[in-house]
Formats: structure tokens, C-alpha cells, sequence
């Protein structure tokens, strides 16, 4: 069952249904335990699979989430995992690699990321994949997104995958708490030791062998954005109810290194305003076929361009707000198992503005006097004479995907601003997700996963790596964590 709970957002912020997980047929308790093996902070899939994990590892793991429901991010997401040689790909006959992902993560994050966990994320998606069908998620169609050189977008239903990771936890004896506040991560001067936690009225301890972090980043957070990421300021907020960097803040308390916060970024193509058909994670007909312009009617970017870079390139533009513009064949693309390609879904919303020609189009945009009808003439012409394209744009999103004219009726914007969905920096980490101070030395007992840690996707982000991520690097920290020898008086 999904819940789901109406909260009052700031100006400048996207108002939404927080959707989220239930705790019906979960295994949730409502007290905390003294002691645990090892503790989860944080309840999206970074968790979750941190969780199961350690419960598979043989110890008695236990989740605190402070909201009322599960899900963070996860669920907010368009539920898209990047993996190569899946069943999927090869039912599609999709030709992929390894070393194209691993090049495409490398190229897409600027050369900055921490090699070692790309390496780590290409060593081990496959087995993840594995893993995550085997306790029951389902993937749908594939489709090619930012920074792919090759389809490997594998949608699936978040909230399901959830569901099943957390019940298969259960099964193994693991706990999950909701409503609780973690305050503070205690350390006894050598080592994490368990945390502080308020929760039901009350504060007190949780002692653990090992802590894992995955409390998400501080997309919610306009303080902290502010502070490290001041080229968001005409962005929107989303994101997971609960990010507002108290993991970020209770890890720097305790020394941890950070990394990649100059490349925050926010999303491209959220309705521009409080909607009811806004599902948070905006549209990309950018990505089927669309182009982009500016408010005077004028493109101002390649299109093809990771879906971050064109979040920046529309934050630079007046207002912050651009129109994402297309045709009868990009609309025929829509698909609403992937929801950045649900335009029918828009159109029912009330979202998109709607005509018969471009010229009607311009005059409902607002557009300056005939700008509109040069610029699709332009760029129609371009592809039909095969000349270079006014922006370089050669594919419709990274190397896949042929352009094609925007002429067939009816037309139709939707007017897009951009949004901080994820912040993806954070706290540095080994392979064994281990956390480490500025010096490169761990914390003992101290691990993260999810988005929350830095280096992995550097100064871009490809689809698909959030969600791929979090899975990944979540099992990699619940199997680690279990290994600590309990130093506790059970």
C-alpha cells in the first residue's frame, strides 16, 4: 500500500503528495531496540538494500527512518536503474558494455569522479542486478537517457522494489523503526558506537557494531544550498521529504571527508509551478525529439546534452523558466511507464499549451514577434539539408537517437524550470563504503551508501546511476558492516 501524506512547502519550493511506503505487511516495530548488530539510518533503497543485506549476512539489522514512511528519494524518482548485459538488453538487442558504461560514467562526471568506484559500479551492477530480480523486481522497456551511449535505462516501480527488499528483510529478522530522529552518531574517541535518537516522545540510545548511513542528501534543504550550492538559487526544491542534510551534518560533526559539492546540480524539465499533474520528476521531450527555447522563443542549448548541463543551461536563461517545444511525433513517443516521457500524461494534466500551427504555438507562449517560427524553421531546415545543427546537436539524447523536423500538428510546450531532485555529493568513502576523514583514513564502524556519497558520479550525472547507486553501493555496505566483530556487551 502506498501512503501518502499532503505537507505545506516554502515559496520557490514544488508543493506534492508525499508519496511513501506504508507500514502495512512491513516489519516494523514501534520501539527501538537497545542494541543492534547493524543499524541503517535512513529508508530509501541505499537503505533498504543495506538492510537486507546485513540481514542476509546473518546479523540482527535494524532501519531507522525519521518520517512517517519509507521511501525518500527512491520513490520520487523515475525508478530508472543503469545496468549492462541484462536480460532485457539482450531480449531488445541492445549492444552494451562494461567499458562503454564505465566510459560513459567517466566522460558524463568530467573525469573527477573517484575511478575506484566507477570500477566499483561496473564490477558489481551485474550481480546487483542479479540480486534485485531474484528478490522479485521487475524491469520494464529499455530506453537510452543522458550521459548513455547505449539504451540502459531498466524502469521499474520503486515502490514494489521497496516493498520486496524490505519484506525479504524482514524475513531474515531485520527490524524497520519509523519516526526516528536520529540526533547525533555517538563515537567513543575510536570508534562509532550507535547513535541518539529521538523517537516516540522521547531521546535515547541505540548502541550497533557497525552504523550505516543513507539518510539521502539536502535537496529539501534551501540553508544548505545556499551555502554550498549558491548556483541553485532559482531552482525548485523536491526531493525526499526527510533531505535536509542531517546525515551530511552528524558525518562532518565526526570529521568525514566531503566531495564533489561544487557539482551540485538541478534537473531539467519540471512544470514550471504548484501542479496537481506533477509527479516531481518532470518531463524530457527534450530527449524524444523536442527542442528547447528560451522565453523570447530562441534555443540556447543542445539538447542532447546530460539532462544537469541543461538544468544549468536553462537556470542562465531570463526568468530560469524555458519551453520545452515539439510536435505530433514526439508526442506519439509518449510513454507512460517511464514518467520523464508521460507527455499524454501532461497534456491530460492541463500542462502542455496546445495549437494547430507555430504560429498559434508562439502567440500562446508569449514568444517575441515571429522568434518561434524562424527557430523550428531553422532548425527543420538544418536536418533536412544535413548542415551542422546551431548547437552541435547531432543525436536526440547522448550518441542515440536521429533528429527529426518539428511539423507535424498539433504543437506543443510545456513550460519547464529547473529542480534540485538529488544533490549526489557528500561523504567520502572506500569500496567498502567504509567512510573516511579528509586524511583518507576510515572511521571505524562508520559506513554510507545512497546519495549521500561523494565521487562516485563527479561533476555530471547519467541516468539511471542514482537508483543503480544506491542498490549497489547499499548492498556493498550492509555486507561490509555485518563483518565487524560486535565489541559490545550483548
Amino acid at each position: 500500500m502506498t501512503g501518502a501524506t499532503t505537507t505545506a512547502t516554502p515559496v520557490g519550493d514544488v508543493p506534492r503528495e508525499e508519496p511513501g511506503i506504508g507500514p502495512a505487511g512491513l516489519p516494523v516495530d514501534t520501539t527501538l531496540p537497545d542494541r543492534v548488530g547493524v543499524l541503517v539510518l535512513g529508508g530509501g533503497l541505499a537503505g533498504a538494500a543495506a538492510l537486507l543485506a546485513a540481514a542476509e549476512a546473518g546479523q540482527y539489522a535494524v532501519l531507522l527512518e525519521k518520517t512517517g514512511t519509507f521511501g525518500g528519494s527512491t520513490v520520487r524518482s523515475a525508478g530508472l536503474s543503469a545496468f549492462v548485459g541484462t536480460d532485457e538488453q539482450a531480449e531488445q538487442g541492445i549492444t552494451d558494455s562494461v567499458e562503454l558504461l564505465r566510459q560513459d560514467l567517466l566522460e558524463t562526471g568530467g573525469h573527477v569522479n573517484d575511478e575506484a568506484l566507477v570500477d566499483l559500479y561496473c564490477e558489481q551492477q551485474l550481480d546487483t542486478y542479479r540480486w534485485l530480480k531474484g528478490h522479485g523486481v521487475r524491469y520494464g522497456h529499455i530506453h537510452a537517457a543522458s550521459g548513455q551511449s547505449a539504451p540502459r535505462s531498466h524502469p521499474s516501480d520503486t515502490t514494489a522494489m521497496l516493498r520486496s527488499l524490505f519484506t525479504a528483510a524482514g524475513r531474515l529478522g531485520a527490524r524497520l523503526v519509523l519516526g526516528a530522529d536520529v540526533q547525533r552518531i555517538l563515537h567513543d574517541g575510536t570508534r562509532v558506537t550507535g547513535v541518539v535518537v529521538e523517537h516516540a516522545g522521547g531521546v535515547r540510545e541505540v548502541l550497533a557494531d557497525a552504523v550505516v548511513l543513507a539518510t539521502g542528501g539536502f535537496s529539501r534543504d534551501r540553508e544548505m544550498l545556499e551555502r554550498f550550492a549558491p548556483q541553485m538559487a532559482e531552482a525548485l526544491l523536491a526531493g525526499g521529504e526527510g533531505n535536509h542534510g542531517d546525515g551530511l551534518r552528524m558525518a562532518m560533526k565526526l570529521g568525514a571527508g566531503l566531495r564533489d559539492l561544487p557539482y551540485v546540480k538541478g534537473t531539467y524539465g519540471i512544470y514550471h509551478e504548484t501542479h496537481p499533474g506533477e509527479d516531481g520528476t518532470g518531463i524530457l521531450a527534450v530527449y524524444k525529439g523536442a527542442i528547447a527555447v528560451n522565453r523570447a522563443g530562441r534555443r540556447f542549448v543542445d539538447e542532447s546534452i546530460p539532462y544537469k548541463a541543461l538544468g544549468d543551461a536553462s537556470l542562465a536563461q531570463p526568468t530560469a523558466r524555458t519551453w520545452q517545444v515539439f510536435d505530433a511525433t514526439v508526442m506519439a513517443a509518449s510513454n507512460d511507464e517511464v514518467p520523464i516521457y508521460d507527455f499524454g500524461g501532461r497534456e491530460r494534466a492541463g500542462m502542455l499549451e496546445v495549437a494547430d500551427t507555430i504560429e498559434d504555438l508562439a502567440s500562446r507562449l508569449g514568444t517575441d514577434p515571429g522568434v518561434l517560427e524562424a527557430t523550428v524553421a531553422d532548425y527543420n531546415e538544418r536536418i533536412a539539408s544535413g548542415e551542422p545543427d546551431a548547437f552541435g546537436r547531432v543525436h536526440l539524447v547522448g550518441g542515440v537517437g536521429e533528429r527529426t523536423p518539428i511539423r507535424t500538428a498539433p504543437f506543443y510546450a510545456q513550460l519547464s524550470g529547473t529542480v534540485v531532485l538529488a544533490t549526489y555529493c557528500g561523504v567520502t568513502v572506500d569500496t567498502s563504503m567504509r567512510v573516511l576523514d579528509p586524511f583518507g583514513e576510515p572511521i571505524p564502524r562508520f559506513y554510507a551508501a545512497g546519495e549521500l556519497v561523494g565521487g562516485f558520479h563527479g561533476a555530471g550525472y547519467m541516468t539511471g546511476t542514482s537508483i543503480g547507486k544506491s542498490a549497489i553501493f547499499g548492498r556493498i555496505a550492509g555486507t561490509a558492516a555485518s563483518a565487524e566483530e560486535s565489541e559490545l556487551e550483548w
